[in-house]
């Protein structure tokens, strides 16, 4: 089969399924190795680059998605069901935040971390897929614990929970306040500065 003709059924595969396809399955339609399949779509992502498409290819984990570009979003949204769009809160954002950078974390974790109740929060992101049971926790009581979906993946424009930009180190002081790493490091090397300067003043004085 030659490439125009991998593509073309890739590319039909991917609009027909209007889903995350699997580099796997693709593999097993096409009969080809994971690296003929990445190498293919990625010359379809570059048609899809050109100005007058309004779609393109995302990666998301180990799979393809075709979607439309995110510039058409406003010519988009009026033709579908306003309800259907997620809403977004500060304490939905808080939750997705934990468990992105948390996977299978319980309710309890969340609502200790957040100092609130989290019930109807997660169940909201629950109802808008944008995460999802992990499985049971091996604590007392079994409780659940939950991770994101693709579909966060997606909305925040993200291959992989490994494109997530890292937290800052913290620790905890002698009153048990989260002090960040870097802050503390640049303290504590002006104090050491400060400090140094003082030793040579100290030293020029004695001289004279």
């Amino acid at each position: 089969m030659g490439e125009e003709k991998i593509q073309g059924v890739i590319e039909a595969i991917l609009f027909s399924t209007g889903r995350i396809v699997k580099i796997k399955e693709f593999m097993t339609i096409l009969e080809i190795s994971s690296d003929e399949v990445i190498k293919q779509i990625g010359n379809l992502q570059e048609e899809y680059k050109k100005e007058s498409r309004g779609l393109e290819i995302i990666r998301v984990e180990d799979g393809y998605q075709l979607a439309s570009k995110k510039e058409y979003y406003e010519y988009l949204y009026p033709a579908f069901d306003k309800r259907l769009k997620p809403t977004l809160s500060q304490a939905s954002l808080e939750v997705l935040a934990i468990l992105a950078y948390n996977s299978r974390t319980t309710k309890a974790d969340i609502d200790s971390i957040r100092g609130v109740d989290s019930s109807g929060t997660m169940y909201k992101l629950l109802e808008y897929n944008l995460i999802e049971p992990a499985g049971k926790a091996d604590l007392p009581g079994k409780p659940m614990t939950y991770k994101v979906t693709t579909d966060f993946m997606k909305m925040f424009g993200i291959k992989s929970l490994k494109d997530l930009p890292d937290l800052p180190k913290y620790k905890l002081d002698s009153n048990r306040q989260i002090v960040i790493d870097e802050l503390v490091e640049d303290v504590e090397e002006n104090s050491e500065i400060k400090s140094n300067n003082s030793d040579e003043d100290n030293i020029e004085n004695t001289e004279n």
